[in-house]
């Protein structure tokens, strides 16, 4: 090829060679091609940075436990399969509870009654609280904290916006958590038959613990 001494093109400013034919080639276009590849990989690589998910605190064995006291009976159990997970970043959180997993009734009665006459677990299988920390705390700083849980308190298929108050305890990379709260019956839609209106509290005492570890 017979190359003649280079010019500028006026119209991009960029470097050229004639060839033989006469046709303007740039002498530059695979560097400028590789470069614009590194700063796409690059924006990319920062764009997923910045979007990446927060790790999350999760728990899978936290423990609930209910109490019913009325006048004619006590009725209490508890289930150690309370599953949920805290965003540390947006302070969100969701937490479940399968009621068929609840145990430790004094009798068959008050197990059987509880699950096919009061939660009617097999329409309504699960009861969940999910929503947001109102308090803006680092969640990843060792300390005590009393925080209050604010969100959609899921029970028997009636959802009821709930402020919950909790005790927060974190250390080593561990969210420890501790609730006890009060569920009326009557704001879920519960039914107390006649019958046994003596015997099922219309207000029921609710304690959580749970610990979260990061993700």
């Amino acid at each position: 090829m017979n190359v003649k001494e280079p010019f500028y093109y006026p119209a991009f400013s960029c470097l050229f060679f004639k060839t033989r034919r006469g046709i303007p080639v740039v002498k530059s276009i695979r560097l400028m091609k590789r470069k614009h590849l590194l700063l796409l990989f690059i924006l990319a690589l920062s764009s997923a940075y910045v979007n990446a998910p927060s790790l999350l605190f999760s728990a899978n064995t936290g423990t609930i436990t209910f109490t019913s006291d009325a006048p004619l009976e006590l009725i209490k159990a508890s289930s150690n399969q309370l599953k949920g997970w805290l965003n540390p970043d947006t302070k969100q959180f969701s937490f479940a509870i399968n009621i068929k997993t609840f145990k430790g009734f004094k009798i068959y009665t008050q197990q059987k009654n509880f699950n096919e006459n009061y939660l009617e677990s097999d329409k309504y299988p699960q009861a969940v609280f999910e929503g947001k920390i109102i308090e803006d705390i680092d969640l990843r700083r060792d300390g005590f904290y009393n925080i209050r849980a604010k969100g959609n308190l899921s029970i028997h298929g009636v959802v009821q916006e709930r402020i919950i108050k909790c005790n927060l305890t974190i250390k080593n990379g561990i969210v420890s958590v501790k609730s006890n709260f009060i569920v009326l019956l009557a704001d879920h839609n519960i039914a107390i038959p006649k019958v046994v209106n003596q015997k099922l509290a219309s207000d029921i005492k609710v304690e959580v613990k749970a610990d979260l570890i990061e993700k």
